[in-house]
């Protein structure tokens, strides 16, 4: 049986939103900080040009981002080693410690509710779709 892609487009962008915004609640900063926090994190330091070609967002609005990140002690700025005209953005160790409690305040969330709304089956289901949502994420 073939799957009517625009309904399954249609449902899938209401579900995410829906998802999105509930796990949205569960963070102590905007999506948009958390994103860079996390890429720092996961690919280490990173131009502000870097981030917002990997963000998929105008420079002008990740200066904006990482401003508020180094105002709140988050982030910092070092010279690039390859560039001097270049600065790298990096975690610091107060950013290193709020990422790592908000990830374990939203995955909290989101574990008790896969736990208790889903069966095994259901788990094991949204399991096999993860690397798909990856690949759309990706594309």
């Amino acid at each position: 049986m073939s799957a009517d892609v625009s309904l399954v487009a249609s449902e899938l962008r209401v579900v995410l939103g829906r998802l999105v915004r509930r796990l949205r609640a569960e963070h102590r900063f905007s999506l948009a900080q958390g994103a860079v926090l996390g890429r720092l994190d996961r690919e280490g330091a990173r131009s502000t040009s870097d981030l917002a070609a990997a963000e998929r967002v105008r420079p002008q609005s990740m200066a904006q981002i990482v401003s508020e990140l180094e105002a709140d002690g988050l982030v910092s700025r070092r010279p690039d080693p390859a560039d001097g005209r270049r600065a790298l953005l990096e975690l610091t160790g107060q950013g290193h410690q709020t990422l790592e409690a908000d990830r374990r305040q939203r995955e909290g969330w989101l574990i008790g509710a896969m736990a208790e709304g889903l069966s095994e089956e259901e788990q094991q289901a949204l399991a096999r779709a993860v690397p798909l949502l990856r690949r759309l994420a990706d594309s």
